[in-house]
């Protein structure tokens, strides 16, 4: 039994499409999970205070993280691992090993440092993160901020164990880290709130953070690469990943300001509002996890392979075929989120504490995340690219410059939502937010979505001019998805309103079965339209499909590993 638990936990994975339904098929199993947690929330509390603490108390540990967790950042430290292990795999796995023992002693050290430093600075610190909050309000924010420390320390080893996993495609343990994240939060909503309050929330993030990163323990061990602390450090290697990561660390770090920026303002405006934010960020984030952070996950060791055997047509070829398959995928569900917002958003949110208002705001928020998912998905795949070929510094000028945009858009937007009533009155009318307080937040995603093109923008031109040799031949894939996308749209909005006149829309099962059904129907017209356009992007799902990549051979481990 144990034996079998191991062999599962050691599946290796091959192939872009299989590694990434993989990857899809458990960040799917982890965003249900997601939702379940922020169902639970949202029916516990609605959107209110409690849940603008809760969310606003995560913005300096995930700031603490990014700036010395991204010292571990996956995307920098696999392209180092594969070099070392590659020509000689027996001799590499130790010099590999102490490399990460060596990158582990030293981010210990500098997090437990930094964490001393934030805890008895989080007073000040708080006043700058919800400045519209009482004092009430902002002790609370304080003690669970403090609590939240332990969660990138946790998440930052879970970060080196995610190189070493996915160096050796061991992509499905590495998926499983986020499943054991969302069921920690959960296990703090149900069992550790009635007992300690606020708190609770805070340890069960902890606890998840935690099991993030133990999951990937057992792998780690039998591969040989479990690490430990050393006081043998080589400076001269800690340097150069300390160079590769320091653009990614500002990057990160301008996005993460960006987000702090827009919970600021949103303290400032109606109780609940930073909730609505957060929710509708959750529900969008779906299908970016599901589509862009798989495919890219999935694409990134055999691209960081294929450029350092300097084979660049190869590299653009299979770039450009996951940007299709990216944007094949992207459109589609979309389309079916801005026309199923409502019902999404009811069905998951819409119980409890959680009201009809709320429910509006937050489907209005989500459908203007939606205009920016598919940029946000091709981001996540074009990062890689620089962070493959080592030129780390050019998504750190997108990311600042998109960053900027964000803030400037947040307060420009705001200060136009409330001084112009005709603004105001035609964009409540589009989104169906008519007679509700508290629209000005709408800005807030709105602001988001306008950096999020911005950023991708930029970084499409930093990739044309790069790599003049791109075929750039998209129009196909770009004619067939949108064609698709539209029938999907019209068909699930016309499904819609025919199943409200026999469903009973008021109740859980009703607006869940019209959603479900009117989302079946545009999907399956999507398919039968692409099917007979004979869609490449189609094709290459059914073939992957067929491979049966859940059955993939596993690595057997040696009778003395066991």
């Amino acid at each position: 039994m144990v034996r079998r638990i191991l062999n599962i936990l050691n599946w290796e994975i091959g192939g872009l499409h299989e590694a990434a339904f993989l990857l899809a098929i458990s960040s799917l199993s982890s965003q249900i999970l997601a939702l379940l947690r922020d169902r639970l929330l949202a029916g516990t509390f609605g959107a209110g205070k409690e849940l603008d603490i809760y969310y606003a108390s995560f913005r300096i540990p995930d700031l603490v993280f990014i700036s010395l967790g991204s010292f571990l950042a996956i995307t920098v430290l696999i392209p180092l691992i594969i070099s070392k292990v590659e020509n000689n795999e027996k001799e590499g796995i130790q010099k590999a090993r102490k490399f990460i023992s060596e990158l582990m002693t030293i981010f210990t050290v500098f997090m437990i440092f930094a964490s001393i430093i934030i805890f008895f600075a989080m007073p000040f610190l708080a006043k700058f993160i919800a400045p519209g909050f009482d004092k009430d309000s902002l002790d609370s924010l304080i003690m669970l901020s403090r609590i939240l420390l332990l969660s990138p320390f946790f998440l930052g080893l879970s970060n080196l164990f995610g190189s070493i996993t996915q160096s050796f495609k061991k992509f499905f343990v590495y998926a499983l880290s986020p499943i054991f994240y969302n069921l920690g939060i959960i296990l703090g909503v149900i069992f550790f709130y009635p007992i300690f309050g606020l708190q609770g929330l805070a340890l069960g993030v902890s606890l998840g953070a935690f099991m993030h990163f133990a999951i990937q323990m057992p792998a780690i061990y039998r591969m040989g690469m479990f690490p430990l602390l050393t006081t043998n450090i080589n400076l001269t290697e800690l340097k150069k990943v300390s160079m590769l990561s320091l653009p990614r660390t500002f990057a990160l770090g301008a996005n993460q300001i960006a987000v702090i920026s827009l919970i600021a303002l949103g303290s400032l405006m109606k109780e609940g509002s930073i909730a609505v934010f957060n929710l509708s960020f959750n529900l969008q984030s779906v299908p970016l996890a599901i589509i862009g952070v798989s495919y890219a996950t999935a694409a990134f060791p055999d691209m960081s392979r294929i450029y350092s055997k300097k084979n660049i047509n190869e590299f653009v070829s299979y770039l450009e075929k996951a940007i299709k398959h990216i944007f094949f995928w992207s459109v589609p569900v979309v389309v079916l989120f801005i026309v199923l917002r409502a019902q999404i958003v009811r069905t998951i949110l819409g119980s409890g504490n959680f009201g009809w208002d709320d429910t509006r705001l937050t489907a209005a928020a989500l459908a203007i995340f939606c205009l920016s998912v598919v940029a946000q998905n091709l981001i996540q795949l074009l990062d890689r690219v620089y962070y493959a070929t080592g030129n780390t510094w050019k998504p750190v000028v997108t990311k600042v410059f998109s960053a900027v945009s964000i803030i400037a858009s947040a307060y420009f937007l705001t200060a136009l939502f409330k001084e112009s009533e005709s603004f105001k009155s035609i964009f409540e009318f589009l989104f169906r937010v008519e007679g509700i307080s508290g629209t000005e937040i709408l800005m807030l995603p709105l602001a988001y979505s306008v950096g999020s093109l911005i950023n991708l923008l930029t970084l499409f031109l930093f990739y044309k001019f790069d790599f003049k040799n791109t075929s750039g031949n998209f129009k196909r894939t770009i004619l067939e998805t949108v064609s698709a996308s539209i029938l999907i749209g019209a068909v699930s909005y016309f499904m819609l309103q025919i199943l409200s006149f026999y469903l009973p829309t008021e109740t859980f099962f009703g607006i869940f079965e019209q959603g479900f059904v009117s989302g079946i129907f545009g999907v399956l017209a999507g398919v039968i339209l692409l099917k007979l356009l004979r869609s490449e992007e189609l094709q290459d799902i059914e073939k992957a499909l067929k491979e049966k990549f859940w059955k993939a051979e596993t690595i057997s481990p040696g009778p003395e590993e066991i």
